[in-house]
């Protein structure tokens, strides 16, 4: 019998790293969880290290991971525990874990997901930000390291399912026409432009289909998620923007689809559940067991299809215009996107004023080539800057903004 795939989970504190753990835990033989990183969440993590007894475990802020350390070795643990942010990159690297799944959002993200494709990893991407602010260079570390990209995100995961056998990672094969992202339209979907001026963070967060954190939950709403997700799919699958459509799915039962100029269109269908993808990347290219609800296509009876109106949306707009522009304006949407919407979060700032912010920013900040990591977390820096000095502009400048909101 083969010794389980060792797996590093970063982010195993969210709701990626719950569904992660769920699906690995199906499945004692096959897998065993070797590395677990988050941010803060010391509490959460001991009671996973303590279940998944892992090599080594990893915070990003120091007084959380003094926390975790004191109270493992007070359970009698082994754990071996590491603080900051270059200890999710040695965790990204470790040769006991051959899979990575990414799901930590931010800087320490993207500088994790890069060192799992330097060293040949098999390389979940949960995180959009080594796509979105990165994807090129992600990419490329990944082809010198030998690493294997699989997408977690459903509609890239349901693209890479209904993509051609042995097509190369950020190189579109031939016979594709067109990608079709869905999208569940969020929870303003049907509301007019006067009631979306007037949203507030807790409507915000009532998406119609999946459960999701709170900034993630506010960029279904605005439709930047989807926009982000066009950005990923350019550098991922590369295909021409021209070549890359979204449309609104309310049911959330088909997660995206591919047409051929043959005529055929090849869809992936399932409930909306993340142990899908996350099995299906864990799995590939065998399928195992995820635990999921079955889809009974019979009850579901119908399903529709209809264009995003981004007179409404502006924020799906204004993605194309930075997956458009490329270098580091993607990086620039981002990281103003982050801002503004904890602004929004915090009450600093209205719902239309998210993508008024970002527009803003856009043409304020200076765009340019995406060299390598320190020019992107440079234009990153700049962007988060410009967009509090922004917000700062529209509102008393006793009330501070602190970016507790973004996670």
């Amino acid at each position: 019998m083969s010794m389980p795939i060792g797996i590093a989970a970063l982010g195993s504190t969210g709701s990626i790293g719950d569904s992660t753990l769920d699906v690995v835990a199906r499945h004692p033989d096959r897998f065993k969880i070797v590395a677990l990183g988050a941010r803060r969440d010391h509490e959460k993590l001991l009671t996973q290290c303590l279940k998944f007894e892992p090599e080594c475990a990893a915070l990003v802020e120091p007084e959380a991971a003094r926390e975790l350390e004191l109270a493992l070795r007070a359970a009698g643990s082994k754990t071996r525990v590491l603080a900051g942010v270059t200890a999710l990159d040695e965790v990204a690297a470790m040769r006991s874990a051959p899979y990575v799944m990414a799901g930590i959002v931010g800087a320490a993200g993207l500088s994790s997901s890069l060192a799992a494709a330097r060293a040949g990893k098999r390389l979940m991407i949960a995180n959009k930000e080594p796509l979105v602010v990165a994807g090129p260079m992600l990419i490329e570390a990944a082809r010198q390291g030998g690493a294997t990209l699989l997408p977690i995100d459903s509609e890239h995961n349901a693209i890479f399912q209904c993509w051609p056998a042995g097509a190369e990672t950020g190189r579109a094969p031939k016979g594709v026409r067109r990608i079709f992202l869905t999208a569940s339209g969020g929870p303003f979907v049907d509301w007019s432009a006067e009631q979306i001026a007037e949203a507030t963070p807790e409507q915000a967060y009532r998406h119609p289909r999946w459960p999701m954190g709170r900034k993630i939950s506010v960029d279904s709403a605005t439709l930047m998620n989807k926009g982000l997700e066009v950005i990923e799919a350019h550098n991922l699958f590369g295909l021409p923007l021209a070549q890359l459509e979204v449309v609104v799915h309310r049911q959330s039962l088909v997660h995206s689809l591919v047409e051929y100029v043959d005529g055929s269109m090849l869809a992936q269908l399932g409930s909306p559940d993340m142990r899908t993808p996350i099995a299906h990347a864990l799995g590939w290219p065998d399928r195992i067991d995820s635990g999921v609800q079955f889809v009974d296509l019979a009850r579901v009876g119908a399903l529709q299809f209809e264009p995003p109106d981004t007179g409404r949306f502006p924020c799906l707009a204004l993605a194309r215009q930075a997956a458009d522009a490329g270098g580091l304006a993607p990086a620039i949407l981002n990281a103003a996107n982050e801002i503004a919407v904890a602004a929004f979060l915090e009450g600093h700032l209205n719902f239309t004023g998210i993508p008024a912010v970002i527009d803003f920013v856009m043409n304020a900040v200076p765009g340019g080539e995406a060299k390598d990591l320190d020019c992107v977390l440079a234009a990153d820096s700049a962007a988060r800057d410009v967009t509090l000095r922004r917000i700062a502009e529209g509102r008393h400048p006793s009330r501070g903004l602190s970016l507790t909101g973004l996670f």
